[in-house]
């Protein structure tokens, strides 16, 4: 007999805990489980459509697909149709790569209105994630609050700006790309309640929104006085004094150059959320659609032996893709050290019918030559029954 190990969670940390697993073992039986008839998490469902470089990343977590020993179980939900414990009593180790995927709250007032959003449900209505179809209105939204300083920010600041031209070549689905094309956009205010110095944007993002076609960044004038931290170690400081660099050029912009004009606001701290605008700190601002980018929290699974996490769930929500890989190949260690101490399990197969990776693939066949009839790189489906329909070859 053999060890067998499932997988909670088929997104980058799961993919690469599996890579480290089978180079360290490569006789195990690994069972990769997600809740969606798809695999790949957060490169499929919350990577920003417009940047296919980064998504690429699932050519190698593909090649995985193809190992003997391995298998992609898609369409169960584990604490539904099959409990932790089921799971946990059935494997020799469990780990657990569900990530966080539930929007923190700002805890101010106003909140809950249906016109703010968290970035990871946003994102993932542009991105076609089954549980997220619904997009919010923008048929009459002009001005945007963009809660936030990271990356993330960036991303929906960056998508809500872009012409339809500049998106051709994304993954966005058309009904969210229709959307932010026929909305009469005028301001986009990304809000940071530090200076600029503080700022987690990388480098290259943030040059980014200083080359969009019909928006103009600008940046309030407290970016001139901003310095990067000198206690910071030697790369941060790098970071942060190019970003000030970038900000300072867009300071040097006017509002109302371009059809667009996307507004970086420091020192800014939201107070409260109202029908049209948000206050801050230092006043109110108009805001017909209000989009919070502030972190992920997760939801709980079992701590018990023999159970590990990886990536956002053992780590909270921070790093980029490739940082996954070094923290899942660890922790891939420690299951493999685990394993060798406990004799395998005997017992049934116990998962249920599920997408596997035959169909995955059949719905990725589908997806793409959908998107190449049109020019783009896949034409995502969005309806869950239509997904298991052609997982299924119906």
């Amino acid at each position: 007999m053999t060890h067998r190990v499932a997988i909670v969670g088929a997104g980058p940390s799961g993919f690469y805990a599996a890579d480290g697993l089978l180079r360290g073992r490569p006789d195990l039986r690994i069972d990769i489980i997600d809740r969606l008839p798809t695999p790949y998490g957060l490169v499929r469902a919350g990577v920003a459509p417009d940047h296919q470089g980064t998504k690429a990343v699932v050519r190698q977590f593909d090649k995985l697909l193809d190992q003997p020993d391995l298998r992609f179980a898609g369409n169960l939900d584990i604490g539904g149709d099959l409990s932790w414990e089921e799971l946990v009593a059935a494997y020799d180790a469990v780990i657990v790569a569900t990530g966080m995927v539930i929007d923190r709250k700002l805890g101010i007032p106003g909140e809950d209105l249906p016109h703010v959003w968290g970035s990871w449900r946003f994102v993932a209505w542009l991105n076609g994630h089954p549980d997220f179809r619904g997009g919010p209105d923008l048929s009459a939204v002009k001005s945007v609050a963009v809660i936030g300083n990271g990356n993330v920010a960036l991303d929906v600041a960056r998508l809500l700006a872009k012409t339809p031209d500049e998106m051709a070549k994304s993954d966005i689905v058309p009904e969210a790309a229709a959307a932010i094309a026929a909305a009469p956009l005028t301001d986009i205010q990304v809000i940071g309640r530090r200076g600029a110095e503080h700022a987690s944007f990388t480098n290259n993002e943030l040059a980014e929104m200083g080359r969009l076609a019909r928006a103009i960044s600008v940046a309030d004038a407290s970016v001139l006085d901003a310095v990067a931290p000198a206690a910071d170690p030697t790369p941060e400081k790098l970071r942060k004094a190019k970003n000030i660099e970038t900000l300072k050029g867009f300071a040097a912009h006017r509002p109302g150059e371009k059809p667009v004009t996307v507004h970086f606001r420091f020192h800014e701290t939201p107070k409260a959320i109202r029908a049209g605008e948000v206050d801050l700190s230092t006043g109110p601002i108009a805001a017909d659609l209000v989009v919070t980018c502030i972190g992920y929290t997760g939801e709980a699974f079992p701590k018990a032996d023999g159970v590990f996490a990886v990536g956002w769930a053992r780590r909270g929500p921070s790093g980029t893709i490739p940082t996954n890989r070094a923290d899942s190949h660890a922790v891939a260690k420690d299951v493999i050290a685990w394993l060798e101490d406990h004799d395998p399990k005997s017992g049934p197969d116990i998962l249920p019918l599920a997408v596997d990776a035959e169909g995955w693939r059949r719905i990725d066949k589908a997806e793409v030559a959908a998107g190449t009839a049109q020019g783009r790189p896949r034409l995502k489906l969005v309806d869950r029954q239509a997904l298991l329909d052609i997982a299924q070859g119906d």
